[in-house]
């Protein structure tokens, strides 16, 4: 018998949407999706791969010295620094022709500036996902400019072995950005909090963040895959009189840890608004 708790298999790709990826600059982020991709069974010989500054690669993988000057590429992933677009864009440019995507992950660059730097491009995509694409487990947003239906179907699917690709409006982009690119943070904040307070109280510091961290995974697995919304779990947890709803009774009072929550939210996305209007300068 199968339970709604039990975790499916890691998904992996059926068919290859995209058989040649080039990848210009290989950060933290970037190396995170290629973690993912190969782990969901793409191909090493899918990905060749342009950064000075790395050196290491998984086998299989293509590595260049130099901007190649030639070539014939689905997608382009451009994984530099924000500021860095302006100095890459023209060597990317003639690689970037009507049978070619522009994916990017640079923080703030909107999908107007990219249609600019890249106008042969079949189309231009913002994508935001967060270092767990590593695992799989990651929302990825996307917005486009210039793709058709079959496109879009077709690049979800290549996203999907990272995570839950979703589609999501450029004038929602800063939002989404604020709750799955910045929001990991903020958990770790909140297993750190609930780690120094239960150390506070008496456990020792190496026990009380194992036991905080192995609580919260355990939970957001939970959460994945319960058909009960998350409100709904906690309501479910607290048994009336019990020690739950004591500790929920603290977090609810004045709905203060929604308010606390709503205003960081809103600092991470208006930060991503202005670092959009600090890339049009």
């Amino acid at each position: 018998m199968r339970h709604w708790w039990m975790r499916p298999a890691r998904p992996r790709l059926t068919r290859m949407a995209i058989e040649k990826i080039l990848f210009v600059g290989c950060g933290n982020m970037a190396g995170a999706m290629l973690d993912g991709w190969l782990a969901g069974g793409v191909a090493p010989s899918t990905f060749t791969i342009f950064d000075p500054a790395r050196r290491d690669y998984p086998a299989g993988v293509s590595a260049l010295t130099q901007m190649p000057q030639n070539g014939e590429f689905a997608a382009i992933l451009v994984g530099v620094k924000p500021q860095m677009l302006g100095e890459v864009a023209p060597a990317i440019e003639p690689l970037a022709g009507p049978c070619t995507t522009i994916l990017s992950i640079l923080a703030g660059v909107e999908l107007d500036i990219l249609a600019a730097k890249f106008p042969r491009a079949a189309g231009v995509v913002r994508v935001m996902p967060n270092l767990a694409v590593a695992l799989g487990k990651s929302p990825v947003g996307m917005a486009e400019a210039g793709l058709n239906a079959g496109q879009r179907e077709e690049l979800e699917a290549f996203l999907q072995p990272l995570g839950s690709p979703e589609w999501v409006a450029e004038s929602q982009f800063d939002l989404f950005t604020a709750l799955a690119g910045s929001g990991p943070a903020f958990v770790y904040r909140f297993i750190d909090a609930l780690a120094k307070g239960a150390e506070e109280l008496g456990f020792d510091r190496e026990q009380a963040v194992r036991t905080a961290t192995a609580m919260v995974e355990g939970a957001s697995a939970l959460a994945s895959y319960s058909p009960d919304n998350p409100g709904t779990l906690a309501d479910k947890v607290a048994s009336p009189g019990g020690t739950t709803r004591a500790g929920l009774d603290v977090l609810d009072e004045g709905d203060a840890i929604c308010a606390l929550l709503e205003k960081t939210l809103r600092a991470a996305r208006d930060r991503s608004v202005q670092m959009a209007r600090e890339a049009r300068n």
